[in-house]
């Protein structure tokens, strides 16, 4: 064994050896991190659920749960992934809420920290696209639209589109490569990677059917007076 080789890894990201300079560890505790980001997503949905039903009573919960999700979606979006776009090159030196949340995060996936060409052309995207367009389907619930469902399609498409390439890329990587992007421990890969990603595969299915099956008894409705008169 050489000298380099038996030097200990400069950062906790697999593979060990991935190149990520100026790391430094987070100052803030696991449990401050993760305190404060549900705090301010739980904060964040009462505000937005208790707005949408003093402004439309008449909305049903569903659709107030609605705009809770594509409100929520679009602040993580435009946000919190604004915030990796913005800041990719320096990631691994931040010291910042949500720097410190990313190097967290990046434990399961540490492309985050390398400024890996698909995460950062794909966090790209959601960030100019998906997220503001998450803002105009909230606001088109919230308004009874019926522009809604067809962009709520285009939403949850690209949600579950994005997740699969974001999973495909990863896995490949892991497996035919063999070059890990996560740590070991099961919490890492299990909570962190698949779960908090599931989210978006999971809901945006549930809106897809939603509006597919809301579109497609419209169309139903409004075939069958022509159909009638057609008969006639």
């Amino acid at each position: 064994m050489t000298i380099m080789d038996s030097k200990a890894p400069l950062h906790p990201y697999y593979p060990l050896n991935a190149q990520i300079y100026d790391y430094a560890p987070n100052e803030a505790s696991l449990f401050s991190i993760l305190t404060t980001a549900s705090v301010g997503a739980a904060a964040l949905l009462g505000i937005i659920f208790t707005l949408s039903g003093r402004l439309r009573p008449a909305l049903t919960k569903a659709d107030r749960l609605a705009i809770l999700w594509f409100a929520l979606s679009g602040t993580i979006h435009c946000f919190f992934e604004g915030y990796f776009m913005i800041n990719h090159a320096r990631m691994a030196s931040a010291q910042d809420f949500f720097g410190q949340l990313w190097k967290e995060y990046a434990l399961s996936d540490s492309r985050y920290m390398t400024s890996d060409t698909l995460v950062l052309c794909m966090e790209t995207i959601t960030v100019l696209l998906w997220g503001p367009l998450c803002f105009l389907v909230a606001y088109l619930t919230l308004s009874q639209h019926p522009l809604r469902h067809p962009l709520q399609i285009i939403v949850c498409m690209s949600h579950l589109y994005g997740d699969a390439l974001y999973y495909a890329t990863s896995l490949f990587d892991h497996y035919v490569h063999d070059r890990p992007y996560c740590r070991p421990e099961p919490y890492y890969f299990w909570v962190y990677y698949f779960l908090m990603n599931f989210i978006w595969i999971v809901v945006p299915f549930y809106y897809l059917y939603q509006s597919i099956r809301t579109i497609t008894e419209a169309l139903r409705v409004l075939e069958n007076p022509s159909r009638q008169r057609k008969d006639r």
